[in-house]
């Protein structure tokens, strides 16, 4: 451990080469991140801060420029190694309110990316009354050569159906150059983008970057399920990034802290690279998520899991339509079977507002549910279920046995949204009802695999008590993880998938506790390939679960389209599969056992995006892992717009011999898509004689 104390003039206090930056303390005290020789006005306090009574020190929609943040004075800073990773944290002083800040910077040695959360506490004599605190701040981004017309802003939108549609400009197209010479001020605006409610990515992705022309990048994630926001702009002729979670004006959170009470904010990382774009940033990324994810075995053997729900059943399962499923899945290679929703819905109204108690429907399952998950595991299978644990319907009987404390509230009245009530699971009784619900499938039934869905935004959150809506969201949802923690510390082998009506909280909050992803409830083959080729953007290839659901009615090409999405990711198989004919069934079969002999090495890749990451009418889609020994490559094309050939650059492979090899489907099966590499170019030539169509390749050496 090393500790400095004291304040020097215009030092370095912490340093990271492989990032390129550096903490630095100027005469006042004021610490700041950047790089040598930066102009200082450019770059940002290291952590801002608005209070009620103690706002901006320059107004508009920014929330730099603190009076706080302006005042917050270095105190001392400790850092620990462990192996090959460092933890810094630097503490800071606002004398005027007696708040200190303690900002702990995380990262590897060699590693292209910072972590980094905030923890304040109040060592002065009055409670200070908290409406946001930022994460993360860096400024100083591309001045200099190139300067800020270069930049280029990349952020996703992000919706139901419609997930990771990610979208670019210019820079000056969304911070336009104001002339600041001439009005003596910074501008008072900035490009943001935010959550709302308890849907962490129901507009976008708490992801984005900015690249510049050279291959530089930045990229950020914030990893929070209860509110977020990032701003970007203008600072002295460079641009600034500022992370935040929750905050009053975005979320309705404020938090008042007591004298000598704490609040920590939630996780963000930084991703620096100097080449490779948002390519190589994108792997910096995938490599962090892997590195702060909770282990687990699912994350190492990638079983394939088949779901009755997606165009098959639909939330309407028996055991007279599971039994022929389940064993045409363990026949196709299956190794997970789930029962989606429904399989507790005894009541003629419809199950939706009923739901809470979990128990298996009688008139569904005549011989109980037993006998379907026997039948499950007697096919090789490990048996799962759905669950949507945070709501309890109105017409449930737990919403009348349960306390009323136990349930999100707003004005002293229960929230109620779309026929249900959300449970508060920082209440010991909501926390024990689900507690006996998951133990009771795990260790009674044999559960192994839990879907665990969430179909509502319950709103900017709960008061309980004097707690404002936004904290009572992130209190929530810091008890929903730890909830979770302590669910696989008991059952250290179930299976978590977390689902937001598809991708609607798709964020490494939750990711880093469970094991997959739900990217979306999208039911259009044709509407699926730019979410399951942009799904690495919003979570590893291996977290990422991508429907594919063929069907009897569909012809050869469109079985093959459809089971091409998820091998570069993880399988949710769907559909009629014992209604097909002996070659459908073969070709379901051959793509399930290109995905085990592949799925080896797509723990260990990188994505890349040789065609750049998908609009949403492409005609065209590519997608990539970049491996070891092998590179993998998917293609979609979608329509006859542009003739059957495209041409796709890879320049990481220029000058390799390599040989392109056809794994799914193959000329035998279906669409007859043909391979040319070019290794003097490094340009790689597709074929895919008919529209709608796709196709899996290997490159590997020659």
């Amino acid at each position: 451990m090393t500790r400095a104390v004291g304040t020097v003039e215009r030092s370095r206090i912490w340093s990271h080469p492989a990032l390129g930056l550096y903490a630095v303390v100027d005469a006042t005290g004021s610490v700041r991140l950047g790089r040598p020789g930066q102009d200082w006005a450019c770059l940002v306090p290291l952590v801002e801060v608005t209070a009620t009574g103690h706002g901006r020190t320059w107004s508009g929609e920014r929330f730099i420029d603190t009076a706080i943040g302006d005042r917050l004075a270095y105190r001392d800073h400790e850092t620990v190694r462990d192996g090959d990773r460092e933890r810094t944290t630097i503490r800071l002083a606002d004398s005027a309110t007696g708040l200190v800040a303690e900002v702990t910077l995380e990262a590897g040695s060699a590693a292209a990316y910072l972590r980094a959360h905030v923890r304040l506490v109040n060592e002065g004599t009055a409670p200070l009354r908290l409406e946001s605190v930022t994460t993360l701040t860096l400024g100083g981004i591309a001045d200099g050569d190139g300067g800020l017309d270069g930049l280029t802003l990349h952020w996703a939108d992000n919706d139901w159906l419609a997930e990771c549609r990610w979208r670019q400009s210019a820079f000056r197209d969304q911070v336009v150059p104001l002339s600041r010479s001439a009005h003596g001020h910074e501008g008072r605006g900035c490009f943001e983008r935010y959550s709302q409610g308890s849907w962490s990515t129901g507009r976008h992705l708490p992801v984005a970057a900015l690249t510049a022309p050279d291959g530089r990048a930045w990229l950020w994630q914030i990893e929070s399920s209860a509110g977020w926001r990032f701003e970007t702009g203008e600072r002295e002729g460079a641009a600034y990034v500022a992370l935040f979670g929750p905050d009053d004006a975005h979320h309705q959170w404020h938090h008042s802290l007591a004298p000598g009470e704490e609040f920590r904010t939630v996780p963000a990382v930084l991703v620096r690279t100097e080449t490779g774009g948002l390519d190589a940033a994108f792997g910096e990324l995938t490599d962090y998520r892997r590195a702060i994810r909770r282990a687990h075995p699912d994350h190492r053997t990638l079983p394939v899991i088949y779901n009755d729900y997606m165009n098959t059943l639909m939330g309407d399962p028996t055991t007279e339509r599971l039994l022929p499923l389940i064993e045409a899945a363990g026949t196709a290679g299956a190794e997970v079977f789930v029962i989606d929703a429904g399989w507790y819905d005894d009541d003629a109204q419809g199950w939706w507002d009923a739901v809470g108690a979990w128990d298996a429907a009688p008139n569904r399952f005549p011989g109980g549910i037993q006998e379907v998950l026997d039948a499950i595991r007697g096919h090789g299978m490990t048996p799962g279920l759905w669950l949507e644990p945070e709501v309890v319907g109105v017409r449930s009987p737990l919403a009348h046995t349960l306390p009323p404390e136990a349930f999100f509230q707003r004005g002293g009245v229960r929230v109620t949204e779309h026929g249900r009530h959300h449970l508060d699971l920082r209440h010991p009784a909501a926390r024990a009802h689900l507690d006996e619900v998951v133990d009771r499938l795990v260790g009674e039934w044999g559960v192994g695999y839990l879907k665990l869905d969430y179909n509502i935004n319950i709103g900017p959150g709960t008061e309980a008590g004097p707690e404002s809506a936004g904290a009572g969201l992130l209190g929530h949802h810091r008890a929903h993880l730890d909830w979770l923690n302590s669910l696989l510390d008991r059952h250290p082998h179930l299976v978590l998938e977390n689902c937001g009506s598809g991708g609607l909280r798709m964020d490494y909050a939750q990711l880093a506790v469970t094991q997959l992803q739900s990217t979306s409830d999208q039911q259009d083959p044709l509407r699926y390939p730019p979410i399951a080729a942009a799904a690495a953007t919003a979570a590893a290839p291996e977290q990422a679960a991508i429907w594919a659901y063929p069907q009897p009615d569909q012809t050869l090409d469109e079985i093959a389209f459809t089971l091409t999405g998820p091998l570069l990711g993880r399988i949710h198989l769907s559909g009629f599969l014992n209604l097909m004919t002996d070659e459908q069934f073969a070709l379901v079969r051959s793509a399930i056992s290109v995905y085990k002999d592949i799925r080896p090495e797509i723990a260990a890749t990188h994505p890349f995006w040789p065609l750049g990451l998908p609009s949403w009418e492409d005609p065209w889609i590519a997608h990539g892992l970049r491996g070891q020994n092998s590179t993998f490559l998917t293609l979609w094309r979608r329509d006859g717009s542009g003739g059957p050939t495209r041409t796709l650059a890879l320049p990481h492979l220029r000058g390799t011999r390599l040989h392109p090899t056809v794994l799914h489907p193959t000329a035998t099966e279906a669409t007859a898509a043909t391979a040319e590499w070019d290794p003097a170019t490094g340009n790689l030539t597709v074929s895919l004689p008919r529209p709608d169509s796709a196709v899996l390749l290997r490159l590997s050496p020659a």
